[in-house]
C-alpha cells in the first residue's frame, strides 16, 4: 500500500462530482454520496432516491489484480437502492480493513470469516450499479476504460457471459472469492453526460 494520503482527494468537491459522473444526472442528481477520509467513507450529501454514488479505490479490484495497491485509481460508481444494501456494504468492509493496516491476504481471509458469520448481508435481488463515467481511472493500461452496467448475482446464475457475440461480460472483480457474487458486465454506448462512448 501507499501512502494513505496518495489515495484520498484533497478537493472535496471534485470528489462529489466524480462520484456522481458514474451515473446520468437524473439518477446521481438525487443520490447520497460518499467521500473517503483518513478514517473511512463519510456522507457528503445526503440524497432522496435511495442511490448511493462513491469513488471506488484499487482495493475494490480482485485480489490477485497488480492494481490493487495502485494510488492513481478513481473508480466512479453509483449502487441502486438493492446494491447500497448488500454490495456497498462490501466497499465498506474492504476500506476499513485497509485503513486498519491489513495486507491483501488478511483482507481477503477477513471476508471469507465475515460472509461466514453473516456479518456482510446475502446479496439482494435486482442489485446493481452504474459506471458510466469517462472521469475514471480504473487501471494504468486502459484508463477510464470504457462506459458500462454491472449486475450483481448469485455464482450460479447463467448469463451467457463472455461467449461469443454475448454482449454480458464477466468482470472478475469478486467472482465468487470470497464474496458470494458474480459481476456481470453490460457496456453502454454513450458516457453519463449522453456524449458517445468507446465500444469493447
Amino acid at each position: 500500500m501507499a501512502p494513505l494520503s496518495q489515495y484520498l482527494m484533497t478537493d472535496r468537491a471534485a470528489e462529489i462530482a466524480l462520484a456522481r459522473s458514474a451515473a446520468p444526472a437524473a439518477i446521481s442528481d438525487r443520490a447520497t454520496v460518499l467521500v473517503l477520509q483518513s478514517h473511512g467513507y463519510v456522507t457528503a450529501v445526503q440524497g432522496t432516491n435511495g442511490f448511493v454514488c462513491v469513488v471506488e479505490r484499487g482495493w475494490m479490484s480482485p485480489f490477485d489484480a497488480p492494481q490493487f495497491w495502485n494510488p492513481k485509481l478513481r473508480g466512479p460508481i453509483c449502487f441502486n437502492p438493492e446494491a447500497v444494501k448488500s454490495i456497498l456494504p462490501i466497499t465498506y468492509k474492504r476500506t476499513a480493513l485497509v485503513l486498519s493496516g491489513q495486507t491483501r491476504e488478511e483482507i481477503k481471509k477477513d471476508i471469507e470469516e465475515a460472509y461466514a458469520t453473516k456479518q456482510l448481508p446475502p446479496l439482494e435481488p435486482g442489485a446493481m450499479s452504474y459506471m458510466m463515467s469517462k472521469q475514471g481511472y480504473l487501471d494504468d493500461q486502459y484508463g477510464h476504460w470504457m462506459s458500462h452496467l454491472m449486475f450483481y448475482t448469485a455464482t450460479n446464475v447463467d448469463w451467457g457471459a463472455d461467449k461469443t457475440g454475448s454482449p454480458v461480460l464477466l468482470n472478475p472483480q469478486f467472482h465468487g472469492a470470497p464474496e458470494p457474487v458474480n459481476v456481470l458486465m453490460v457496456t453502454v454506448g454513450k458516457w453519463s453526460d449522453g456524449t458517445a462512448a468507446p465500444s469493447m
